[in-house]
Order: C-alpha cells, then sequence, then structure tokens
C-alpha cells in the first residue's frame, strides 16, 4: 500500500522571532499543496496565530522549551500539527472576541481566527508532553495541482442542452 502523504517538520526554540520563519514554510507548504492565495493566507494566519499562543502561552515565551511544527500534505487536504510544552487548555473556556466586553482587547482572537479560517480544529492535552493543536483544510479539488482540468471546470461543456 503506498501513501501519497509529504511530511514537512520544523522544531522551534520558544522565540516569538520564529514565527516569521514559521510563516514562510507555511506559505510554500500550502502553495506546493495546490491551495490558492485566499487559502493560503487563511492557513498561514491559523498558523501564525497558533504558534503564537504555542509560544506565549503555552511554552510561557521559556526559551528553554520547544515547538513543533508539522505539515501533512494528503491528495485532499492539509494537516498542520503545532505542540508546545506547556500545561495545555480548553479552547471551550477562551472568551468570545466577538462579546462587547472583548471587542475593545489587544489579544483574544487566535482561536476564534483559526477556526473560522480552517475546515477543522483540535486541542489535546498530552500529559507530560504538552498540548497539540491540528488544524485540518481541505483541497478544492477544482485546483489541485498537476491535474489537465477538473469535472468541476467542464461542466456544462459538451453537454447537449
Amino acid at each position: 500500500m503506498t501513501t501519497d502523504t509529504s511530511v514537512v517538520e520544523v522544531t522551534l526554540e520558544s522565540d516569538l522571532k520564529k514565527v516569521e520563519f514559521a510563516d514562510e514554510i507555511s506559505r510554500r507548504v500550502s502553495a506546493t499543496a495546490g491551495f490558492d492565495e485566499d487559502d493560503r493566507q487563511k492557513i498561514e494566519m491559523a498558523v501564525h496565530e497558533s504558534l503564537i499562543n504555542a509560544i506565549y502561552h503555552g511554552n510561557k515565551n521559556d526559551e528553554t522549551k520547544y515547538v513543533y511544527l508539522r505539515f501533512e500534505i494528503h491528495g485532499d487536504r492539509l494537516v498542520v500539527h503545532i505542540r508546545d510544552q506547556g500545561q495545555g487548555f480548553n479552547p471551550d473556556t477562551v472568551a468570545d472576541p466577538l462579546a462587547t466586553e472583548n471587542l475593545l482587547k489587544v489579544s483574544g482572537r487566535g482561536i476564534f481566527l483559526i477556526r473560522a479560517f480552517m475546515d477543522e480544529f483540535k486541542v489535546e492535552n498530552l500529559p507530560g508532553v504538552g498540548t497539540e493543536v491540528t488544524m485540518m483544510k481541505k483541497l478544492n479539488s477544482s485546483i489541485t495541482p498537476n491535474q489537465g482540468g477538473t469535472d468541476r471546470e467542464h461542466e456544462g461543456h459538451n453537454t447537449p442542452s
């Protein structure tokens, strides 16, 4: 049995300056996977926000701790795993950034944006290891790379009326 999964893994120090490096990796991986510009920006923003959370909230800016970033390109989707060495959190307890009392706060929108930009979002607290965020974005089959065309592009063409 063969698998059509490509993997990119990076270990980053808990330094907010490393987020820019991860942003570039995210751009390249999502482009390689075949996402259009709009989806590439959404994926990059979701990874960006999740990395900031992992470094700042998870690892508490502790430079002796690391953040692990893994991209998995599957034929129909991109799965991103970001794991810190922190104590974990429950995403359901994160304040709603759209609530009146939170509208002017400078932080607290990361999870909201990740949920808005990605098709799936999951948080796992791994005792003794840290916290892992898993995000998934489906690839629109009409823009799959290296295909000479898709059924959707040709819908309605050469069909009798």
